[in-house]
């Protein structure tokens, strides 16, 4: 079986003690392993579902021109494909950051002035980009259901921007599912656009922002398990989950639900489990949960 390795930082003790159920640490955060693909995306599952705001990579065999694969989330590299090669991007605020912030030499007191200026308005602004995002799918695993519909709400810039697509995909819904949110085939077959066109520029849409959403890890694997069915670059953005934030600060609600917890902060909306309004309903959420304000970055 093939050696799978995975890197872990700034997580929860209870996920460093999951790994080692299956997994070998043979330095602080680097854990190995030999297991089959089915046991590998179990585990690289867990490690989404308990990640929190830590870093996470996987890296295992893999039969393409360099013999192995690796992803990764919430870090500064990312993989990129390049003739079906696997290359590492390396994020512009990671490069700034190796270069340092003390230039010592070659500067006026006036550029000085107006960097100093810069930055200080920077620390002081409230306003932070960020996109919500949310998906409806046809079940609940990403290796055997499909997306059918993807929403998002953008702040950019203190505007507000809005995406939302139905998908084609190819076969019945369960009535269950129709049932929770309104869809039919008849709407998918007339109305959604084929999956690699809505990825595309769903992914156009979101940029290199950060992404917030309810229970949003769900949302990231059933995202990224279909980019990489078409052969695609996954998304790789930081994440931020509302629901982690809402039971910090609500300890003792009665169920953390979407329905629930918006009544507890005021908006008195049902969920009508279709991506764009859910979207914006989480978009307003986002703007009263505070611990989650207070973490954004």
């Amino acid at each position: 079986m093939p050696l799978t390795v995975i890197t872990i930082k700034k997580v929860p003790k209870s996920l460093r003690g999951d790994l080692t159920k299956w997994m070998q640490e043979i330095a602080t955060g680097v854990y190995v392993g030999n297991f089959n693909s089915k046991v590998r995306e179990e585990l690289w599952k867990r490690v989404q579902e308990n990640l929190e705001e830590g870093e996470a990579t996987l890296s295992y065999h893999y039969r393409n021109e360099i013999g192995y694969k690796f992803q990764t989330i919430n870090c500064q590299r990312e993989p990129i494909y390049f003739d079906g090669i696997p290359l590492v991007l390396i994020k512009a605020e990671e490069i700034e950051k190796e270069k340092g912030p003390d230039l010592k030499f070659g500067f006026s007191k006036a550029a000085k002035y107006r960097k100093a200026e810069k930055f200080s308005s920077a620390k002081t602004s409230p306003k932070k980009n960020y996109v919500v995002i949310d998906i409806e799918t046809d079940g609940l695993d990403e290796n055997q259901n499909s997306i059918i519909e993807i929403g998002a709400i953008k702040e950019e810039n203190s505007k507000i921007y809005e995406f939302s697509s139905l998908i084609k995909i190819g076969k019945k819904l369960p009535k269950t599912i129709t049932d929770l949110t309104g869809i039919r085939d008849a709407d998918l077959e007339k109305n959604g656009q084929p999956l690699k066109n809505v990825l595309e520029e769903f992914k156009n849409f979101i940029k290199d922002l950060p992404l917030v959403g309810y229970n949003i890890n769900f949302d990231i694997r059933f995202i990224n398990k279909a980019l990489e069915s078409l052969e695609m670059d996954r998304i790789s953005n930081k994440s931020y989950d509302l629901l982690r934030y809402v039971k910090k600060e609500k300890k003792y609600l009665a169920d953390y639900s979407l329905e629930t917890v918006i009544k507890e902060y005021g908006i008195n909306k049902k969920v009508p489990h279709r991506a764009l309004e859910d979207s914006r309903l989480t978009y307003q959420l986002s703007k009263q949960v505070n611990k989650f304000q207070e973490n954004l970055k």
